[in-house]
């Protein structure tokens, strides 16, 4: 049985390291394809196993990545340490570097949603017409304060954990990357601040791709 693992919020520290290419790219590998040594990631991201090794030790050093203790010899084997992440805007209100680095990563977020859409675009019809039926994307539009969009997040949060596994142990399930982008469709009507706690004490948290999850 595949093994659950936490989801962490991240901290301006983690948000920082997180904000590097190859990071990222690696934390998403370990939670697609499950625990790796550096000289493999290094073979599947065409980068080398010296570059590899650091910076799967600095997302070691926030608590993204861990070592399963099982490698051989000196060659240590990888894994995510959770499969998901998020965070919280408001906390990193007063340090501009996470700020900085938590805008790379959001839109780092956007062009891999780009890439994998796309390649499912490219193939899309060789797979089963009930596949194809079940996928595709769709947009609506709704009128809410903060505070209700805070709990239609948190309730769709908790339908995707219903169904997270639901597939698990059948031959005809498929892992299936569910996406949401939530942001306000008129982006240049922005609203004046209100007072904390006025509509329930919503924040501007957001949870990221846990790619096996975020």
């Amino acid at each position: 049985m595949e093994r659950r693992r936490p989801h962490i919020e991240l901290t301006a520290e983690s948000v920082k390291v997180l904000a590097h290419p190859l990071r990222s790219r690696l934390l998403t590998a370990l939670r697609r394809g499950g625990p790796a040594s550096a000289t493999q990631l290094a073979a599947e991201l065409s980068t080398n196993t010296g570059a590899t090794s650091y910076h799967l030790r600095r997302l070691e050093s926030v608590g993204l990545v861990t070592d399963t203790g099982e490698g051989r010899g000196k060659e240590r084997l990888w894994d995510a340490a959770t499969d998901s992440h998020g965070w919280s805007g408001a906390d990193f209100a007063d340090d501009e570097d996470a700020r900085t680095a938590l805008g790379w990563l959001v839109r780092g977020y956007h062009r891999q949603f780009d890439e994998y859409y796309s390649h499912w675009l490219d193939v899309a019809e060789s797979w089963p017409a009930e596949w194809q039926d079940a996928s595709g994307m769709s947009d609506t539009w709704i009128e809410v304060t903060p505070a209700q969009l805070r709990a239609l997040k948190d309730e769709l949060d908790a339908l995707a954990e219903r169904y997270q596994r639901a597939g698990a142990g059948d031959p005809g399930a498929r892992r299936v990357h569910l996406w949401r982008f939530v942001f306000p469709r008129d982006p240049d009507d922005v609203p004046e601040p209100r007072e904390p706690g006025a509509d329930g004490g919503a924040d501007d948290g957001a949870n990221a791709p846990g790619d096996g999850a975020p």
